[in-house]
């Protein structure tokens, strides 16, 4: 229970810290790249709050969604750093951001195939 309100929180903080970043990006790319990186990190907020009222299969379903949506949010920041819409250290930080989300994750989908 603890673990979840903890990855609730991280995603809360990606979430506040990445949106206005989004909104620096090209013009150009708003409807596509950058309306899927929103919404992948959207999307895994949400499959957190599912799992979180969920039982099990449902719970265990809603968790490999969001993983799903964690990695191609990563995909996306990648292409971001890539495109130099994101510097070397919002970069960083943001990957460590992810990463830890990744990690509290991974904890809770190991512990919902006990």
């Amino acid at each position: 229970m603890t673990q979840d309100l903890v990855l609730l929180t991280r995603l809360f903080d990606l979430l506040t810290w990445l949106l206005p970043k989004i909104e620096q990006f090209p013009k150009l790319y708003r409807t596509t790249v950058t309306q899927r990186l929103m919404n992948a990190a959207l999307d895994c907020q949400e499959s957190i709050f599912t799992a979180q009222s969920a039982r099990d299969a449902r719970r265990r379903e809603a968790l490999q969604d969001a993983d799903a949506s964690l990695n191609r949010l990563r995909l996306y920041l990648r292409l971001a750093h890539h495109w130099r819409w994101l510097s070397d250290g919002q970069y960083a930080h943001v990957s460590a951001q992810v990463a830890e989300i990744g990690k509290l994750l991974g904890g809770w989908i190991k512990q919902s195939s006990r």
